[in-house]
């Protein structure tokens, strides 16, 4: 096997192993983009880097004193499609947005293709080894870490049998939920009273235990709780 067949293998071998391993931890964990996309994300993007740091071989018999190279156009290129790409793996399902971490590994994963593409292996090979441990080991950090997770929440109760605010406060409270503004308002022709808002604590949150709380309570007529992440 000689040089110039080389320096074509290895980029595509490091930037097929670097999607791997980072496409790898996504299917590991039932993300939208799993172990294909993220390995061809990083192989299109390290053959367009090859096909552009060798651009010289396009030109044929063209003079060279004609022939302007830049590769970070096609840099500049390959990271604004796949911008498009990410796009396509966020979504928001209800008050919560999914898919912004699988949208940024599809997003480094071209950018290792791209630095396997011009040959900076050192960097590339740093890289994917950050990426994964960041994927991998940070989740763990994150479930550790103190946290203070969020929850709309709206009661609605009828109009002869009104729970007021500092009630609904109290009763949030006892499941170690706090909130700052919370909206009034009368809705269904003026039949039922709502009160709604956003609410914090600590931790994992009591909600299971809050919903059926209200279940129970013969004044609620409808309620909702929306769990989210700030």
């Amino acid at each position: 096997m000689d040089a110039v067949s080389l320096q074509y293998i290895l980029p595509v071998l490091g930037a097929l192993a670097a999607g791997g391993a980072v496409g790898f931890e996504r299917e590991y964990r039932s993300r939208p983009a799993g172990l294909r996309t993220h390995m061809l994300v990083s192989l299109a993007s390290a053959l367009l880097m090859l096909a552009a740091v060798h651009q010289l071989k396009w030109m044929g018999t063209a003079p060279l004193e004609t022939v302007r190279i830049d590769p970070v156009r096609m840099a500049h290129g390959v990271l604004t499609g796949v911008g498009f790409l990410c796009g396509g793996v966020i979504f928001q399902q209800g008050v919560s947005v999914h898919g912004l971490t699988t949208a940024a590994s599809l997003w480094i994963t071209a950018a290792l293709g791209m630095l396997f593409g011009m040959a900076l292996y050192d960097l590339a090979i740093a890289g994917a080894v950050l990426s994964v441990g960041v994927l991998s080991a940070a989740r763990w950090l994150d479930r550790r870490m103190p946290q203070k997770n969020y929850a709309e929440i709206a009661v609605r109760f009828r109009r002869e049998a009104l729970v007021d605010e500092s009630e609904l406060r109290g009763l949030l409270a006892g499941y170690e939920l706090e909130g700052g503004r919370i909206n009034q308002r009368l809705i269904e022709g003026g039949t039922l009273f709502e009160l709604s808002g956003p609410f914090s604590g600590k931790g994992t949150l009591r909600l299971g235990e809050l919903a059926r709380h209200l279940e129970a309570d013969q004044r609620v007529v409808e309620f909702d709780i929306l769990p989210r992440k700030d």
